[in-house]
């Protein structure tokens, strides 16, 4: 039994961090404090009747102690141990996508920008970070608006004869057939980029002067062009609700809720300009608000540039210390406040009101899954709501390009990072329960590794022979007991006549066609019919490019793809001459000959 009075009264009073275990040693939370001994004698107080503050001691066995020197080197101990060991009761940033950069692929002689998500490389150019893709595509389809630059891969443009749909819209100044000259293009592409380093006003000035001087060289036509772009850049302009003034780089936190459920959104701006605003609802059992907002900042950083300056919404009693934590890590200073008034302050309500809306709309998707799935128990007379369904479905074409999909829902919805396909092969084509067969023995050998958690119930789509394979499938694996239910269509096939198919049932369970229960059964059916479906066509488009280049002797699987590669596709392949194709990897002067008349036979 740990003495945790003996422990406590031996502790200082000086910055550190705390390591709490349970049984086996298991680590449970990571702390810091500014005084050990007052924050750890904090939880074992009689008066702390906080519910998860007595989970958590409950189950304490022992706790480890570090001494720092200051409150800065304590946050980023407790950083570095939450990243390595992720405690189940400290705050843990689930969503550790990279975020998404505008990238300057410019060792081409025409330049493009492109979107682009993961690590940076040294001597290329991104501009971001971008709270989302979707942040990412706007601003591209902008510049390609207002400035006409190329967005195809260099595979395409090295092999266009003439100008894409991209120039017939307007989009595109189509340098791959010598429409515009290199001078000019690095033109546009240079007042791209001081878009995006925030220096529209200098490209309007820039464009105003150019109109003036073809206007005065009378040529109208290149000035009424040049006032059209001036027209939409100042329209782009004028879309930016808040500007700062000068070049700011900020980042804006604001956290709201309660323990154990909060939300937290962040608004990026960049040279000035509020791109928009991302919401986290990070895992917190024990944190409070500003504690919470703490540790996510930390960990926010871990693969992202810090701004020189960060605004939070509510005031953190680690404002100091965090501020040097993030200098140290990003290598310049880090200013973090709590604005009070002016442009920041608006940024900071801003960004504090999307959080609470997000958190509103969690909560009513929340409950609206609550009901759906006590409707579900119910109608399959189960003792409690499932915590875990998984639906499977098959996809192909004639039998062709056959594949299953998985996907997963909980109490919070579509668990999407937990979603799995299955190409299935070695199978007679159109036989769904060879491939239902292959999908299910596939998936749950690793349930039963213990890779994966079983679920409460499994969907099929389909009727009682599915049923039957499937349960075959599970009782071999030792699954026979779980809840079984298959989706069948009604007589007209129209959504809300579904009928549920349960294992061991005598009749078919049909749930009233707008119950909570049936738009769920609807909505998971729906998803793995859509997710199946789209990766069969990703591998029958695949299959097709590589089906027309196997008759080709001496045309490996691995010269297929390094040709689809190099061309961008089947298209570029059948475009490219003889002499292009030898410039591919491993295909010599004969076997690109032997290519060009396959594909061109008769010429």
């Amino acid at each position: 039994m740990f003495d945790y009075k003996e422990y406590i009264a031996a502790l200082p009073r000086r910055p550190g961090v705390y390591r709490m275990y349970g049984a086996d040693q298991e680590l449970l939370y990571v702390g810091k404090a500014r005084s050990l001994k007052d924050r750890v004698g904090h939880y074992f107080l009689a008066s702390n009747v906080d519910p998860k503050v007595q989970a958590l001691v409950a189950q304490v066995s022992a706790i480890e102690v570090t001494v720092t020197n200051s409150e800065t080197e304590a946050l980023l101990l407790e950083y570095n141990l939450i990243k390595a060991h992720r405690p189940r009761f400290n705050i843990v940033l689930k969503d550790d996508k990279s975020f998404p950069y505008i990238q300057l692929c410019d060792q081409h002689r025409f330049p493009r920008l492109a979107f682009y998500r993961g690590p940076r490389a040294a001597g290329t150019r991104y501009f971001g970070p971008f709270p989302n893709a979707g942040a990412v595509r706007d601003t591209l389809n902008q510049l390609q608006k207002l400035f006409r630059i190329r967005n195809c891969r260099d595979s395409f443009f090295a092999n266009r004869s003439r100008p894409c749909l991209q120039h017939q819209i307007g989009r595109c100044s189509a340098p791959c057939v010598g429409l515009i000259s290199r001078e000019a293009y690095a033109q546009d592409m240079a007042s791209a980029v001081k878009v995006l380093e925030g220096r529209s006003e200098e490209v309007t000035a820039e464009l105003q002067t150019a109109m003036e001087a073809a206007a005065g060289r009378l040529e109208f036509e290149r000035a009424a062009q040049i006032r059209d772009q001036l027209a939409a850049l100042q329209r782009v302009q004028s879309q930016q609700f808040m500007t700062a003034e000068g070049e700011r780089d900020v980042d804006v936190f604001a956290i709201v809720g309660e323990v154990g459920e909060f939300a937290v959104s962040v608004m990026l701006v960049r040279g000035g300009r509020n791109l928009g605003t991302t919401t986290y609802f990070p895992r917190a059992m024990l944190a409070e608000p500003h504690e919470a907002l703490t540790s996510f900042i930390m960990q926010y950083y871990t693969g992202t540039d810090v701004p020189p300056e960060v605004l939070v919404g509510s005031r953190l009693e680690e404002m100091a210390a965090l501020a040097e934590a993030l200098g140290s890590r990003s290598g310049h200073a880090v200013g973090v406040r709590q604005p009070a008034r002016g442009l920041a302050a608006r940024w900071v309500e801003l960004t504090r009101d999307n959080a609470a809306q997000a958190l509103r709309m969690r909560f009513q998707q929340k409950a609206g899954m609550d009901e759906m799935l006590a409707d579900l128990a119910a109608e399959l007379d189960l003792p409690e709501p499932p915590a875990r369904l998984e639906c499977f479905d098959i996809s192909h074409t004639g039998g062709e390009g056959t594949v299953a999909s998985c996907v997963v829902f909980g109490p919070d919805g579509a668990l999407k990072k937990e979603y799995r396909r299955f190409n299935i092969t070695g199978v007679t084509p159109g036989d769904d329960y060879a491939a239902l067969r292959q999908a299910l023995e596939r998936r749950y050998k690793h349930v039963r590794a213990g890779e994966v958690p079983a679920p409460d119930v499994l969907l099929i789509d389909g009727g009682a022979g599915q049923i039957s394979q499937v349960h075959e499938v599970l009782a071999e694996l030792g699954f026979g007991d779980l809840t079984l239910v298959g989706v069948a269509k009604g007589p007209d096939r129209r959504p809300g006549q579904e009928r549920l198919i349960v294992y061991g049932a005598s009749v078919p369970v049909v749930p009233e066609a707008h119950a909570p229960a049936a738009r769920l059964i609807q909505r998971i059916r729906d998803e793995a019919h859509r997710f199946a479906i789209t990766g069969h066509r990703r591998r029958r488009a695949r299959r097709y490019n590589e089906s027309v280049l196997e008759a080709v002797p001496g045309l490996g699987p691995a010269k297929r793809r390094a040709l689809l590669k190099h061309f961008g596709g089947l298209q570029g392949v059948m475009r490219a001459g003889v002499a292009d194709l030898t410039q591919v990897n491993g295909i010599g002067a004969a076997l690109a000959r032997s290519l060009y008349d396959h594909l061109h036979p008769g010429s």
